[in-house]
């Protein structure tokens, strides 16, 4: 990928879009990212978000990226779990109506022709396959439809159409940055180095019995716990087999990490192929592989690796020759 910066100004020509792709709790890498663009004197014109993508584009085109920055560096495990309504069996665990308050906070009810800054969000039609490129209406039922990763949060309905997570389909939408007006785009890429990372974590005795989690559970494993103790806690017949396999000393993976495992392999490899054939002209590839879905609360971490990278990639292209 030739580097098409201009050296002396050290902008990109054109307008610029940004395509922030899917990636759960590494999606706090975005933010880092935003930074390290606007330290470089990036303008940013169009945003085009997947899945966490576009609930950190939507908050960052609305003018708020500094304040949600703010509050994600306070999430511990106890307020990571309360954005979690469990509403288990319905066609997904996780209601998102607390998620959908969360995105409120930070962009209002607005429009999102209203917003300072030109914004789409990306999902998939769950009836067709189709890639749903959401430009107008609420924001707020935008970015609800793209998060809604199958089988953890209950779909979205819109007009005719049950839409899902936008990661499906085209988990880093560079296609729909340039279908915005972008000459030149930025893409972050989350999920290029999740394959061949132990995403499967191993079983802890006890670790999901009805005694509190001990102090010694690493922060994403009390998540685990507090979330198969509301699932254990439904009355449905149904749930008997599976509240016994999860009290197992060496049960199956949480069904979280079974779900989301399977759907990042799957993302990794679109996006492989999406980005071969619809490659941006800046690709920033943060290493975050050993963060895992519900990590939300290593946000620091998060934010730092997508800064740097991106402070990384804009010296390497600065210092190849003009395409």
């Amino acid at each position: 990928m030739k580097n098409t910066f201009d050296k002396n100004k050290r902008v990109p020509p054109g307008k610029v879009g940004l395509a922030l792709g899917s990636g759960s709790a590494r999606g706090w890498a975005h933010i880092g990212v935003i930074k390290a663009l606007a330290e470089a004197g990036i303008h940013v014109d169009y945003v085009a978000g997947a899945s966490i993508g576009a609930l950190v584009g939507a908050v960052y085109a609305s003018g708020n990226i500094n304040s949600l920055e703010e509050v994600v560096l306070q999430l511990d495990w106890k307020k990571i779990v309360y954005f979690f309504d469990v509403v288990f069996p319905k066609s997904g665990l996780i209601d998102g109506d607390k998620v959908a308050d969360f995105i409120r906070g930070y962009v209002g009810e607005k429009n999102i022709e209203d917003l300072p800054l030109s914004f789409c969000a990306v999902s998939t039609d769950l009836a067709t396959g189709k890639e749903i490129v959401i430009k107008e209406g609420d924001i707020i039922k935008a970015v609800r439809a793209s998060i809604s990763v199958p089988g953890i949060f209950t779909p979205f309905k819109k007009d005719d159409m049950t839409l899902v997570d936008g990661g499906l389909v085209n988990p880093v939408p560079v296609s729909a940055a340039r279908e915005m007006g972008a000459d030149f785009v930025i893409a972050v890429d989350l999920n290029h180095d999740i394959i061949g990372k132990k995403t499967i974590a191993p079983s802890h005795k006890n670790m999901n019995s009805d005694k509190e989690p001990v102090k010694t559970l690493p922060e994403k494993n009390k998540i685990l716990n507090a979330l198969n103790k509301r699932i254990r806690a439904i009355d449905i017949p149904t749930l008997t087999q599976i509240s016994q396999w999860m009290r197992m000393e060496d049960p199956l993976p949480n069904i979280f990490e079974v779900l989301v495992t399977s759907i990042n392999i799957m993302e990794t490899q679109i996006t492989a192929t999406r980005l071969r054939s619809e490659p941006p002209d800046l690709l920033i590839q943060p290493k975050l592989g050993h963060l895992k879905f519900l990590e939300f609360n290593r946000a620091k971490e998060a934010i730092l690796e997508g800064y740097n990278e991106t402070k990384l990639s804009i010296d390497e292209y600065n210092h190849q020759p003009p395409a």
